[in-house]
């Protein structure tokens, strides 16, 4: 039976219909006291069966009314010593009145530009079949690509204008416009982005902005709540609540992930806001949601802070992101074994939880630690590892050069190995982020003139050459790059993108394939690693 029901203001006397039994129902300031009095063992045992469902379904129902406000707690089991029971509903106005002061509307706007694309040519199928050259012919076609808005969300995360979002928000951005809760705006600049983790840091110029203080997120619990912040469907500072509904999910979506999901309300011009627990401090960043129909339908995901911190602190300094590589390809081990009994195979590694290596990649921190494929990883310097979403998590934590520990199981026996963990290149070197400065060199797409004196579809002519990568590897003003690493270069986004992607690379080596002026070929070899 229910003891404690609800509180009412005023006392109530309920009786029943039969002599033997008189409910009566007390109000106190704390609870009803129900009393019943028997009177007569004999009178009892003729009518039980006829009133005990009668006043069981009555008490009952109050008890259901109480279990909505008061939750009951059974008699029986008691709740475990190191439990933490909440009593109450939590109150999530401070944190919702706090936060969304710190939380931007960020216009960004897209330029028009001509680019060149691929198209299909629409008479090959029926010529190129009908005359036996095949079908499948593509043309190259310039385009003049409109001009673009969109809009995001950002986090202010210092009082001199530092604000977080997503790469997938700012990375074409052309011009940048923060708006914030008290209508003031500001032109923003990139300061950097992280394609990988989906992180992005701009900067506005001011003093005295308002912050959202930092937050742990590993200690989130599952179904503690949390706060959407942005401006989803550009409806400005607007708050939604849920639950963290789960830890260090792996959606694909990006390669280095470990999302935080939560049922709180996100959608479209969410990305980049804030993921708030009730104390206010951020845990998170709103990425991405899970939708078949590309509206909120109860999954969204936000990366954590313990990802965030790391990227924004190397953004700040190296305007790029020093990151760290075990150096290892696999998967789940869960996955791993119920590939394998699909497979027909049975399987007992030692452990169901951990990562499954099933490639160690050459001259990597876990081919110089010693591990083999059949390896599973089951921790980080000692935080355990059950999925590969928390094995990247525990990697973006550290920089080149961090000593790292390692245990993992070999042959169901448990190892643990520390080494010093390299980057991508093999080596604890300080990354550098490229520009134009670097390279020495101003470039500029060839002019239609250029084209037809040399018979070239595209390329980006050297239009001034000063100090600088390029001098040193013999670039001269007016010779014409055609390709790098075997990309076309039509446009500056074009080198800019294979720079990038190289200085991230294994092999920091940029192949140019040019010609001069007067038609001849040239090759140059630029190493970005000196």
């Amino acid at each position: 039976m229910c003891r404690i029901v609800k509180r009412w203001q005023k006392e109530c006397l309920i009786h029943t219909s039969e002599p033997f039994l008189e409910l009566i129902l007390c109000e106190t300031i704390a609870e009803y006291n129900f009393k019943i009095n028997i009177m007569t063992i004999k009178t009892m045992n003729k009518t039980v069966k006829n009133v005990l469902g009668t006043a069981s379904v009555f008490i009952g129902s109050l008890c259901v009314m109480s279990c909505v406000d008061s939750p009951c707690q059974a008699q029986p089991t008691a709740a475990p010593a190191n439990a933490v029971v909440s009593s109450g509903l939590v109150d999530l106005t401070y944190a919702a009145e706090t936060s969304v002061n710190a939380v931007v509307y960020i216009k960004v706007t897209t330029n028009s530009k001509t680019k060149t694309v691929q198209v299909q040519d629409p008479f090959s199928d029926f010529f190129g079949d009908f005359f036996g050259f095949g079908g499948g012919g593509t043309q190259r076609r310039q385009i003049q690509t409109p001009k673009r808005e969109g809009s995001g969300s950002g986090v202010i995360i210092s009082s001199d204008g530092y604000i977080v979002t997503n790469n997938h928000v700012v990375s074409e951005a052309d011009e940048l416009l923060v708006k914030l809760n008290d209508n003031r705006e500001f032109k923003g600049r990139i300061i950097g982005t992280d394609e990988q983790t989906d992180l992005a840091l701009i900067k506005i110029e001011g003093k005295n902005f308002p912050t959202i203080p930092i937050g742990d997120s590993d200690a989130l619990k599952l179904g503690e709540w949390v706060l959407a912040v942005g401006n989803p469907f550009n409806l400005t500072s607007t708050v939604t609540a849920g639950i963290v509904s789960a830890k260090a999910r792996s959606m694909g979506a990006n390669s280095i992930e470990s999302f935080i999901q939560t049922d709180a309300a996100i959608n479209k011009g969410n990305s980049g806001g804030a993921l708030v627990n009730a104390r206010g401090e951020l845990v998170g960043i709103n990425a991405m949601i899970y939708s078949q129909t590309g509206s909120y339908t109860g999954y969204g995901f936000a990366i954590p802070t313990t990802i965030m911190n790391k990227v924004v602190a190397d953004l700040k300094e190296f305007g790029i992101v020093q990151r760290a590589q075990l150096g290892v390809k696999g998967n789940d081990v869960s996955a791993y074994i119920d590939s394998e009994k699909a497979k027909g195979n049975e399987v007992d590694l030692g452990t169901v939880n951990g990562v499954y290596v099933a490639e160690v990649v050459a001259n990597g921190t876990a081919a110089e630690a010693g591990l083999k494929e059949g390896d599973v990883v089951t921790a980080i310097n000692g935080k355990e590892v059950k999925k590969m979403a928390e094995l990247q998590e525990a990697i973006s934590l550290l920089r080149p050069g961090d000593k790292v520990k390692i245990t993992y199981m070999r042959n169901k026996k448990k190892e643990t190995v520390s080494v010093v963990i390299r980057n991508a290149q093999g080596n604890t070197k300080v990354l550098e982020q490229m520009d134009m400065e670097q390279f020495g060199a101003a470039l500029r797409p060839i002019d239609e003139q250029t084209k037809q004196q040399l018979n070239l579809p595209f390329g980006l002519e050297v239009v001034a050459v000063k100090k600088g990568k390029m001098e040193e590897a013999g670039v001269t003003k007016g010779l014409i790059l055609l390709q790098i690493n075997d990309r076309p270069m039509r446009t500056m986004d074009d080198f800019d993108e294979v720079v990038k992607e190289t200085n991230r690379s294994s092999d920091r080596t940029l192949w140019i394939r040019a010609i001069t002026p007067s038609g001849k070929k040239k090759s140059i070899v630029i190493d970005l690693s000196e």
